[in-house]
């Protein structure tokens, strides 16, 4: 009897044991966003919970700052270091001012990737674009001239002046703009650095500044949101569009009054569960990013880095009248 409670006891010592390392094992991997209360990265950290829950063995911190500036990030990642987190992935508010922060941290053996937008490439492993920079750049574009069939004066509200994805998306548009799409006349490019009221006041002044024009280009979630309420707000619904990069649930209300035709955008879940994918297999698996390397992305699917060892999930989607019901019951 007492060799049987010996060996009970020893049992019970033993699977304590075994929960406590397993628990000690889970690989922390911190979700870093440019901003909290931002829709977009919301539904982004869905997605890196659903990678976490599929992989089993990963606890994910979802953090970021409350203001999108780069000073506010690099407090967090300074906290993510003391907390010695076995891997970082971060979209960027200034790619470049987030370099040696981040070095630190792959240097103290954390892995560190960006996805959304991007970090230099000595302050990270790897990069995961949304999409094809050179698709978005045409898509924004495309989503005013389709709905402008004499042309006309069109003007981009933007995130950050720093934002690395906004930029590289507006070169694009710039560079498709005389080739593909002459009529169009970009007459501004004004910045609301991803604030709800800077942008309602940038979208006011690009009013007030161009009387003539068509229509606001926002690639970004928050961007373009003030916008279409300012356009609502104004009356003029109908005389300006307003198109895009928008959240279905938090678009779709502009939609139904007319005064945005379209919006475009990927999915965001599936790009905070490919970040953690992609983070969990260079960490864990020691999968090596290179270019030419092929990395999984779980359901997803699977990504080939190119020569700066980046890569692109997947093509915007477009979301009208016919569609922006269904999915706004999505994300």
């Amino acid at each position: 009897m007492k060799l049987s409670r010996r060996l009970m006891m020893a049992a019970a010592l033993s699977t304590a044991l075994f929960a406590g390392n397993a628990y000690a094992a889970n690989v922390k991997i911190a979700l870093v966003v440019k901003s909290l209360g931002n829709g977009f990265f919301d539904a982004a950290a869905k997605g890196a919970e659903k990678a976490a829950k599929e992989l089993g063995d990963v606890d994910v911190i979802y953090t970021g700052p409350t203001k999108a500036t780069a000073e506010a990030q690099i407090e967090v990642i300074n906290t993510l270091i003391a907390q010695k987190v076995d891997a970082i992935a971060i979209s960027a508010n200034d790619g470049d001012a987030l370099v040696p922060v981040l070095k630190k941290a792959m240097e103290r053996g954390i892995t560190v990737i960006s996805w959304d937008s991007g970090v230099a490439a000595a302050g990270r492993q790897m990069h995961l674009n949304p999409s094809d920079t050179g698709l978005i750049g045409e898509t924004i574009i495309k989503l005013a001239a389709d709905y402008l069939p004499d042309g006309g004066e069109v003007a981009i509200l933007s995130a950050a002046s720093t934002a690395t994805n906004q930029n590289a998306w507006i070169e694009a548009a710039k560079k498709i703009l005389p080739e593909k799409f002459p009529k169009i006349k970009l007459v501004a490019t004004v910045y609301g650095d991803d604030d709800s009221a800077k942008s309602t006041d940038e979208a006011k002044g690009l009013l007030k500044t161009y009387p003539n024009l068509k229509a606001i280009i926002a690639p970004t979630t928050v961007g373009v949101v003030a916008a279409a309420q300012v356009v609502t707000d104004a009356g003029l619904i109908g005389k300006v569009n307003v198109t895009g990069l928008a959240l279905p649930s938090e678009f779709k209300k502009f939609i139904d009054n007319g005064s945005s035709q379209a919006v475009a955008l990927w999915n965001p879940i599936d790009l905070g569960y490919s970040a953690i994918y992609l983070a969990h297999d260079i960490a864990v698996k020691k999968m090596e990013a290179k270019p030419g390397a092929k990395l999984s992305i779980g359901s997803v699917g699977e990504v080939t880095l190119d020569d700066t060892n980046s890569a692109a999930m997947a093509p915007p989607f477009t979301f009208d009248k016919k569609n922006i019901e269904e999915f706004s019951k999505i994300y």
